[in-house]
Parts: C-alpha cells; structure tokens; sequence
C-alpha cells in the first residue's frame, strides 16, 4: 500500500501548517488595505491646518456637552466666555494626554516588529502608524499652543506607570490597551469635528486624527483578536486586569486639574462638582459602549477587570 504523507480524510484548512499559512495571509492581507488607504486618504496637518489665523475666542476648544462641568450649577454660575475659555483649556488637556499616550504606543509598535521582516507589509503598516502618530503628536502640540494652554502633561504617577507599561506591555495587552485610548479619543472628536460652535482649527484637527485613527483602531482590534486566539485562562484573566489599570490611568489622564485654575475657577470647587458630574459620567459610559462589547466579546471583561472600568466610568 503506497504511503501518503496527507491524510485524505482531512481538508487542508485543518491541517496545521495550512491553518498558519491562511491566518498569515489574512493578517497581510488586512496591512495591504491599510497600506493602500493611507496612501489614498492621509494629510499633512503642515498644509491642512490653519495655523496663521489669530485664536477666535467666540468659539469653544470643544462641544461644551464634552465638558466636565457641563450641567453643574457651577457651569450655570460662569459666564460664557468662562465656558469658552475652559473647553479651550480641556480640549488641549485632552490633547497633552493623546501625545502622551501617542509617544507610549510608538514605543510599543517598534518594540513590536524590531528585527521582522521590513519587506512584510504588515510591518510597513506598523511603521506607517508609527510616521501617523508622529505627525498627530506635532499637530496636537501646535494646538494646544494655539489654544493659548500650558504643556499640560499627565500626573506623575501616571507618566511613571506609563513608563513601566511602554517598557513591559507585548502582544494583546498593548493593541487592546492601543484600542482603548484611540475609542475613547475618537467619539468625542467626532462629535467636536461636527460642531460649529468649536473653532475651526481644532475642527480640522479631529477630521484628520479621526480619519487616520479609523485605520489604526482596525489594525489594533485586528491584532487583539489575532493574539488572544491561543490564549489560555490565566494569560487572558492577566491581560484583562492590565489592560483595564492602563485604561483607567489613560481616561482619568484626559482632563488635567490645572485647567479649571487657568481658565480662572476657583480648582477646589471645579474638581469637587467635575467629580460629582452625572452628566459626564453618563457621557463617558455612552460612548464607550461599542469598545465595551468588543472588550465583551474578546472575553477581557472579567471581574477585576470591570472594578476599573466602573471606576472610570466606562462601563
């Protein structure tokens, strides 16, 4: 009886070998489109962006709903130029964490596919992604200057965990930990790119990073899902409790307490009813609620997990 080194009673897709062969055409597959997106629809936040007009304070820095006081009878008691000035000062916070977490994700994607094979596409996506970032980096400082606010940076106790997490992080939990702050960043740039009452500059700011954000968040769900398939229930139950600690620093980092004092509140009272704000609480859960069931279904919302996730409002 001659020999046969293929089972005939099993298809290839079950065949090991054949099973790694199609995930990694699939995995290139889904950097090519990228790759070919980014070179039809990319911009140049150099030439897009109207950095020669003088600031125009009749326009908020963003939707004032965003705002952490919005609904407060703090919020009620300022005047409008107050309200103004401080959704200027909250959207360049916002700004100073998204370069923050920018340079963190940098760091991690080169760590990623040091010493891969640069001719694979995926690995030319990454370092695209990489080049993105750079650019929203340079853009979001030179808005928040234009903004007329400080280099508002996070707490030191989160720059120091996120020293660690750049440092340590691989694999599911630095896309998944990517995925977050990108979701969060991007409902609510969404919103600000759409409203008229937000000056135009930053407008165009959140069309560009939401646009090129739209292929990153791809990519980061992509590779979460992708590494977490071999994941046994210890690995996913560490990764879930590391992912969530990383999301909750990074959306507790997002609006820094200085911008009450300098958009002139009085800090005290600002932190205390921000703290207490129903309405921004219930803001962050509703748009969190799409990256919510994503986490769901990856199975990374187990109980630890949730503690911080509640914590941060997300959930």
């Amino acid at each position: 009886m001659a020999s046969s080194t293929t089972r005939p009673d099993i298809p290839a897709s079950a065949d090991p070998a054949s099973t790694d062969r199609h995930a990694a055409h699939d995995e290139h597959d889904v950097a090519r489109r990228l790759l070919d997106s980014s070179a039809k629809l990319s911009y140049d936040p150099r030439t897009e962006v109207d950095w020669d007009t003088p600031l125009d304070e009749s326009y908020h820095g963003a939707s004032p709903e965003w705002s952490t006081l919005y609904g407060t009878s703090y919020w009620r008691e300022m005047t409008e130029a107050q309200r103004k000035e401080l959704t200027r000062q909250e959207a360049a916070s916002v700004a100073g964490t998204g370069i923050w977490f920018e340079i963190i994700l940098q760091q991690m994607i080169l760590r990623d596919v040091y010493a891969k094979d640069p001719s694979q596409e995926k690995v030319q996506w990454a370092l695209t992604e990489i080049a993105d970032e750079c650019r929203h980096s340079i853009m979001f400082a030179r808005g928040a200057k234009k903004l007329r606010a400080p280099a508002y940076q996070p707490r030191f106790l989160a720059r120091e965990l996120g020293r660690a997490f750049k440092t340590l992080a691989f694999g599911e939990a630095a896309y998944a930990a990517i995925l977050v702050a990108e979701e969060v960043l991007d409902v609510m740039q969404r919103d600000w790119m759409r409203d008229e009452r937000v000056v135009p500059f930053v407008r165009t700011i959140n069309n560009i990073h939401v646009v090129e954000e739209s292929r990153h968040m791809k990519f980061a769900r992509d590779e979460t899902r992708k590494r977490l398939a071999k994941a046994g229930w210890v690995r996913r139950q560490i990764n879930a409790f590391v992912i969530s600690i990383a999301s909750y620093v990074i959306v507790t980092s997002m609006v820094n307490k200085k911008v009450y004092a300098t958009a002139g509140l009085d800090e005290e009272r600002a932190l205390a009813e921000a703290g207490a704000n129903e309405h921004h609480k219930s803001m962050m859960r509703s748009s969190c609620a799409g990256l919510m069931e994503f986490l769901a279904s990856a199975r990374l919302l187990t109980k630890p997990a949730l503690v911080f996730y509640k914590r941060a409002h997300l959930i």
